[in-house]
């Protein structure tokens, strides 16, 4: 903002929540990649405290989106870029277990100290003047990351996964 305002240097101002999709790191510590590599490798989803935090979960085509409508547009900002439907972290880990495998334990374990209880961004301003708002559910984006996730862990496909093509020169 110093080099806007004393150089006039044009600038995008966003601030990114949380966001998870394909290509994540697989051990980069946050919760989605963390409940979603612990599921698929059979280990138990830790959820620290009671689970009652929220955070809300942008998936990665979303925030592209949001980020290029502010590059392309002519406001500063700065803009909250993330999705505003919160969950509690039980909630994410039984997402999980939905997508991954009914059957995973979850393990409580004690809270840190300094966990927020609640992060929920206000995007009101970026709808307003960059038209923009998540499109994509947490339900719907989550097994596009478990999928990457899946062939990365094991190197296979789950059964039924449309990543293999035929050729029929008979048609």
């Amino acid at each position: 903002m110093d080099y806007h305002r004393g150089a006039g240097v044009e600038v995008r101002i966003a601030r990114i929540f949380n966001t998870y999709g394909p290509r994540m790191c697989i051990d980069d510590g946050r919760v989605v990649s963390n409940f979603v590599a612990q599921a698929l490798r059979k280990e138990p989803l830790t959820v620290y405290g009671d689970g009652k935090q929220t955070r809300s979960f942008q998936y990665v085509s979303d925030l592209v989106e949001g980020l290029m409508r502010l590059m392309e547009g002519e406001h500063v900002g700065p803009f909250n870029l993330g999705n505003p439907g919160e969950f509690t972290m039980l909630e994410l880990a039984e997402v999980v277990q939905e997508t991954i495998d009914p059957n995973a334990k979850i393990e409580f374990r004690p809270n840190t100290e300094d966990d927020p209880h609640k992060r929920k961004p206000d995007i009101s301003r970026a709808k307003e003047l960059l038209g923009w708002q998540p499109k994509v559910s947490l339900r719907k984006g989550l097994p596009l990351m478990v999928s990457d996730f899946r062939q990365r862990i094991f190197g296979d496909h789950k059964v039924g996964s449309s990543t293999t093509t035929t050729n029929d020169s008979s048609s």
